[in-house]
């Protein structure tokens, strides 16, 4: 399962409804663009220090997935199907169907990448 940068949020944050989900995983990732949405998200709020604390913590456990040349072909096929979802969220869809995982987001567009399973709590 692919990790979407509101996913990861709710994981930081202790949201209890993930747990079944996260146990029936087999995996756990989080692409680089999510890390990178997170950090520049912890850079924002009053409460830093905790949520850098944790990212260091827990992102040992995720597969941190990279993007790579065979991404840019999931993310052109993507992108050229549909084009109102952000472009972040592009290469996220992107990595998901290259490795063949759910997204965990609440962001509903994703729902209309063909292919793409996405998981709400």
């Amino acid at each position: 399962m692919i990790l979407d940068t509101n996913g990861l949020f709710a994981l930081a944050e202790g949201e209890l409804r993930l747990e079944p989900i996260l146990r029936k995983a087999a995996q756990i990732a989080a692409p680089v663009i999510v890390l990178g949405e997170d950090r520049y998200g912890i850079q924002q709020t009053r409460e830093r220090q905790r949520y850098e604390h944790w990212l260091v913590e827990y992102l040992p456990k995720f597969r941190v997935l990279n993007v790579d040349e065979q991404t840019t072909t999931s993310y052109a096929d993507v992108r050229g199907e549909l084009n109102p979802i952000p472009s972040n969220d592009v290469w996220i869809a992107a990595l998901c169907r290259q490795h063949s995982l759910p997204v965990l987001s609440r962001d509903r567009h994703f729902d209309l990448v063909p292919g793409l399973r996405r998981i709400d709590w």
